[in-house]
C-alpha cells in the first residue's frame, strides 16, 4: 500500500526555521496536487499550503510571507520551509497528495515551537 512519509519535525525555538519533507513510498500516478495540513492541539486539521502540478502555490493567511512550499509533483515529493516560527505553529503536520477521485495522507510529523 502506498504511503506518504513526512520528516523534519521536531522541537524548535520561536523565531527559528524548519523544513518539512514528504515523499511517497512508491510513485503514485496521476497526482496533480500536493500540500500540507496542520492540526494544532485541540483544533481541527486545516490546510496550510498547496502546490499544483503546474507549480501554482497557495498558503493559509497564518503562513503567508514566511513559508515556502516546493516539490516535484511527478515524483510525489513536497517540502515546506517555514521561517520565523511561532508557538502557534505548534501542531502535527500532515502531507497529502491528491488525484481525481482519491487522496493519500501521511501519518504526520510533530512540530513543537517553544517560546
Amino acid at each position: 500500500q502506498v504511503q506518504l512519509v513526512e520528516s523534519g519535525g521536531g522541537l524548535v525555538q520561536a523565531g527559528s526555521s524548519l523544513r518539512l519533507s514528504c515523499a511517497a513510498s512508491e510513485t503514485i500516478a496521476g497526482i496533480n496536487l500536493m500540500g500540507w495540513y496542520r492540526q494544532a492541539p485541540g483544533e481541527q486539521r486545516e490546510s496550510i499550503a498547496t502546490i499544483t502540478s503546474d507549480g501554482l502555490t497557495s498558503y493559509a493567511d497564518s503562513l503567508k510571507g514566511r513559508s515556502t512550499i516546493s516539490g516535484d509533483i511527478a515524483k510525489n515529493a513536497v517540502y515546506l520551509l517555514m521561517n520565523s516560527l511561532k508557538p502557534e505553529d505548534t501542531g502535527v503536520y500532515y502531507c497529502y497528495a491528491a488525484r481525481i477521485g482519491k487522496a493519500y495522507w501521511g501519518k504526520g510529523t510533530l512540530v513543537t515551537v517553544s517560546s
